[in-house]
């Protein structure tokens, strides 16, 4: 690993204990295994107190000692890992089409999953009940210790108040009007809840089980339902004020364009999402040749028919081919104004919307950042498949927690409990 990798250091200053465990453990996360003095030096903290730090986290049970490294003539250094069923945490992603749990250890591991079917038009007391049933369910059939399990972390589409834990009124989810989720998940699980935008919580998943792979800053694009967005800046998730940042799927790509759900016209997710594909194939190529593609046109089928189009694209059919690469171009001047604005050296494409499209959407994106972006000159952007997989925003929000918990970040120093969403 190059020592360039951005890297937390810790602080030699009283009152700094939990900062400087959060930084050492972050370490041996992004470099396992790793020894004691390795640790100091990507820290910048003293010996003594990485070997106090060390010692702490052995005895919680988060790293523990695996090995030595060759001997460079002195006495071995003994090598640390992370522990990954020192802590556990639960994350669920609320998807107009699907709700995904998941519970992960601390390593970022997905230990069990469990999918729900739900609809867009769904009664959200009662699905959140039911999700809350579920989430029981998974902790007691992994036999995880319930007192290791540190939350649960809800991915939801936005608008959002993360300080109420309240849920707006998300374009995607129409029945769903400023609904306190997690008051109701909190009661239904007795686990403290953390709640965030999916895209944003995706990206945090991406960071938290990349490692070093994801260290530093990128622009997670996720695709599911809708189309959203998730930045991570210095290993920093970026929020926003109001906690909505990242509404990649209604930046304005045809003005005064087609309308799209949140009410304005024009954006993104109106031309790029699955549900637009279909619509816009329907409107160019009729009934008959949906038909012959097996494709029914209704907006409660789009997981079928998104897929049975990507199918077609990949067996060549010219005209699923032709609206996925339309679509892949609105993505790619999409990107194109992020990476202006963000200036990140990285696009991280997840989520279940992309089976299938994902060559169309990574082509186009790499060619409109690496060829019209303004410091094209100085830097290329990669652009890089998810490495937690479809189940990105059920991954992500449970990192969520793990991120709150474990991650160093200015709430550590400043005495503050939590720099993350809000808790139940």
């Amino acid at each position: 690993m190059e020592a360039s990798e951005p890297m937390q250091t810790g602080a030699n200053l009283p009152r700094v204990g939990g900062y400087n465990r959060a930084v050492v453990l972050d370490a041996v996360r992004r470099r396992s295994p790793v020894s004691r003095v390795e640790l100091a030096q990507a820290t910048g903290l003293t010996n003594q107190t990485v070997s106090n730090v060390v010692r702490r986290l052995l005895d919680a049970e988060l790293v523990q000692e695996t090995g030595h490294a060759p001997s460079r003539g002195g006495k071995p250094r003994t090598l640390l890992s992370l522990c990954p069923d020192g802590a556990y945490a639960v994350g669920a992603h609320l998807d107009p089409d699907s709700t995904v749990a998941v519970l992960l250890d601390l390593s970022g591991r997905v230990l069990r999953r469990q999918r729900m079917s739900t609809s867009a038009r769904s009664d959200p007391d009662r699905l959140v009940r039911q999700l809350g049933r579920t989430v029981n369910a998974l902790i007691t059939r992994e036999g995880v210790v319930r007192e290791k399990v540190l939350g649960l972390g809800v991915a939801v589409p936005g608008p959002i108040d993360s300080g109420r834990g309240v849920v707006l009124d998300p374009p995607n989810l129409p029945a769903w009007h400023q609904v306190p989720l997690t008051g109701i998940l909190g009661g239904a699980t007795r686990l403290p809840v953390v709640m965030d935008n999916d895209a944003t919580a995706a990206a945090i998943g991406e960071r938290w089980a990349g490692g070093a792979d994801r260290a530093g800053s990128f622009l997670f694009v996720y695709v599911g339902t809708g189309i959203g967005g998730g930045v991570m800046l210095a290993d920093a998730a970026l929020r926003g004020d109001s906690g909505n940042a990242g509404e990649f799927g209604h930046v304005l790509v045809a003005p005064g364009g087609k309308l799209c759900h949140c009410g304005a016209h024009g954006c993104l997710e109106a031309y790029a999402a699955p549900y637009a594909v279909l619509a816009d194939f329907g409107e160019r190529h009729g009934r008959a040749a949906a038909d012959a593609l097996g494709l029914s046109l209704d907006p409660t089928r789009t997981r079928t028919d998104w897929n049975r189009l990507c199918s077609a694209a990949a067996r060549g059919d010219a005209r699923a081919g032709e609206v996925l690469e339309r679509a892949a171009a609105h993505i790619g001047q999409a990107a194109l104004t992020a990476v202006n604005l963000l200036d990140v050296p990285r696009i991280v494409l997840g989520g279940e919307g992309l089976r299938g499209a994902e060559k169309y959407f990574r082509r186009a994106i790499d060619t409109a950042v690496n060829g019209w972006s303004m410091a094209r000159r100085v830097r290329t952007v990669s652009v890089e498949p998810s490495l937690i997989g479809v189940a990105a925003g059920a991954v992500g929000a449970a990192s969520l927690v793990l991120h709150g918990a474990y991650a160093p970040g200015w709430h550590m120093l400043l005495g503050e409990e939590s720099a993350e969403p809000a808790q139940a």
